[in-house]
């Protein structure tokens, strides 16, 4: 994965905060000095249409604003699942609730992660955007936490930061134990962060 130039899908359903979470994962971005672009698309469909906000980052000028090839995908409804292996970048990282059943992705790294459960443990279902945001920043290293941080500090309302804050904290706690859970077998390649999908 180039360092330099990366493009992000943060995806699920309508209602589930994606829009909301890709605002607060640009903002951090920003704040490290890159250049972002950023697109929505959002189908509410009573809350059961697909949503997504896709971000273009580089250190330098972006040459095109939309995402084509995908490097970090996060995947919280099966609404969002449809995914062409074009979209994808090799060796692209998709953060994904484990209830998800998922298609036969190639040459991927996948983790498989209890989110949504997560967010119900830490009070809410509705802070699931904030656990998945903070599982792919603690596997990504996309930007520094305490950055993020800052700016959940600042954009969340003060009833419900605390809520958010725990929610941030659990979403980056689920990245060392699922590493630690990942089987080795001896004719997949172990990426850095988690399985391989072949």
């Amino acid at each position: 994965m180039n360092s330099e130039h990366r493009e992000i899908r943060l995806s699920g359903s309508g209602g589930q905060g994606l829009v909301l979470a890709g605002r607060i994962l640009a903002e951090a971005l920003v704040r490290e000095g890159k250049q972002i672009a950023q697109s929505t698309s959002y189908e509410p469909t009573s809350r059961g249409g697909l949503s997504r906000a896709d971000l273009v980052v580089d250190t330098g000028e972006l040459d095109y604003p939309l995402a084509v090839r995908l490097d970090l995908v996060v995947i919280l409804d099966p609404v969002a699942t449809n995914l062409s292996p074009e979209s994808l970048a090799s060796q692209a990282l998709i953060v994904i609730d484990h209830e998800i059943k998922v298609p036969p992705w190639k040459n991927c790294q996948l983790l498989s992660l209890p989110l949504l459960q997560t967010a119900r443990t830490v009070g809410n279902l509705r802070v699931t955007n904030i656990v998945a945001l903070g599982a792919l920043n603690q596997a990504s290293k996309t930007v520094r936490p305490n950055t993020l941080e800052m700016v959940i500090r600042e954009r969340v309302p003060t009833k419900f930061l605390q809520l958010n804050l725990d929610a941030f904290a659990a979403g980056v706690a689920l990245v060392p134990g699922a590493l630690e859970t990942i089987p080795v077998t001896p004719t997949v390649s172990q990426a850095a962060v988690p399985d391989a999908v072949n």
